[in-house]
């Protein structure tokens, strides 16, 4: 049995057991999800160990497979593995871990992980036709399904018990259908064409020598990812950064210059539904560019800088009834009065506000702590996070606020 899926490759899915007898087709699904090209991560509870073995999981899966809440690794992972899967399934779900799911019990790490996961969560339940049946476990359910929990249909068949009826977990294959459904579903940003800007930019002074910062580039590219999973159709420029976005499907314009990025920027600004403005663009460019490399004299060295085009008041001014335009505002003193001046003075729908002065924000760190500014006066702020997760909560503010 291989199942080819297109769909699912690039995939980051983690797969949560618990205690069932159904546990062994968990065996086959992640096998199975690793032959369709998903990465896959595996939990198990304490219980699940009883029915499968770790070591069998972890070979299949070729990751560790986490089981015990303190365990070094599993401690810094509870918390950012809900934030990099693309989706979470507990397969099998057992009676018991659907009871403290709906109740928001937290006695193990794959509960950890599902109270903390940002990510969609499948439920694939398997328990004896009268667990089934029982009406809590359906008001469980009920709850979870209130949650946003999607909860997969069981099978009619041989119980564990030997009796014959429903709860059966839903086959390997079954559940690999049910995914390929899910991953083809419309995001809500489908067919919309976003550009998103990222880095620094880099102004030359004569050959080897330039003005720059100390951007990365990576909020801009966390973006760039988040909107391609939502459907979006991205362009991405980018500045002189040290890596691109691993996932495939973006369109990657390089750039060196403040002017370079205007140009390509407002080129593809006539046809762009959304356009993010995550870049560090230089303000000043040098008036003169030295044709040979400039030798050390004896005095210092004086430059005349003068501005460049401002890409985001470019946008601001040009936009057309539909288009959106969202701005970044790194500021170190006054931050709200700044943000809010620039939202006004750029004509932008959005501004997302930085401030040096927040731990965990700033240039090439991985984490970053943002505020929405919208010009209807209102404010979204939010926790650090990484920026990743940052770049999540952006674009789901902008689909709440324009796509909704």
């Amino acid at each position: 049995m291989v199942f080819l899926n297109p769909m699912l490759k690039g995939k980051k899915i983690v797969v949560g057991i618990t205690g069932s007898i159904a546990a062994y087709k968990a065996v086959l699904l992640v096998r199975e999800l690793v032959k369709a090209g998903a990465e896959v991560k595996v939990i198990m509870t304490p219980a699940a160990c009883d029915f499968v073995t770790p070591l069998t999981l972890s070979t299949l899966s070729q990751q560790p497979v986490l089981s015990r809440m303190f365990d070094e690794q599993s401690w810094s992972n509870h918390v950012m593995l809900g934030r990099w899967a693309d989706l979470m399934l507990i397969a099998p779900a057992s009676c018991n871990t659907i009871a403290k799911m709906a109740g928001g019990n937290c006695d193990n790490l794959l509960l950890a992980v599902y109270l903390s996961a940002t990510c969609p969560v499948a439920i694939a339940p398997a328990m004896d036709e009268d667990m089934w049946l029982h009406p809590s476990t359906h008001a469980n359910l009920d709850r979870l399904t209130t949650y946003g929990n999607h909860i997969l249909p069981v099978g009619k068949g041989a119980l564990a018990s030997g009796l014959h009826g429903e709860g059966r977990m839903a086959e390997p294959e079954q559940i690999i259908d049910w995914l390929q459904g899910y991953f083809s579903l419309p995001g809500p940003l489908t067919g919309k064409k976003v550009l998103v800007t990222a880095g620094p930019t880099y102004e030359p002074i004569d050959p080897v020598r330039f003005i720059g910062n100390h951007s990365s580039g990576k909020m801009g590219i966390a973006l760039a990812e988040a909107l391609l999973k939502k459907g979006a159709v991205v362009t991405l420029v980018a500045g002189p950064v040290a890596a691109l976005p691993e996932l495939k499907g973006i369109a990657i314009r390089k750039v060196t210059t403040a002017a370079e990025m205007y140009t390509e920027c407002m080129a593809l600004f006539p046809e762009t539904d959304i356009a993010i403005m995550a870049a560090a663009v230089a303000d000043y460019t040098p008036e003169h560019i030295a044709a040979e490399k400039i030798k050390k004299g004896a005095e210092g060295l004086t430059l005349n800088l003068k501005k460049t085009t401002d890409i985001l008041k470019a946008m601001g001014e040009s936009k057309t009834a539909g288009q959106i335009v969202v701005g970044f505002a790194l500021e170190t003193t006054a931050e709200e009065q700044h943000a809010k001046e620039k939202l006004e003075k750029k004509k932008a729908d959005l501004i997302v506000l930085n401030s040096l002065r927040d731990a965990g924000a700033g240039f090439g760190k991985d984490t970053n702590k943002i505020t929405i500014y919208a010009r209807d006066g209102r404010q979204y702020p939010f926790e650090v996070k990484s920026k990743s997760a940052v770049a999540n909560d952006i674009v789901e503010t902008i689909i709440r606020l324009y796509y909704a």
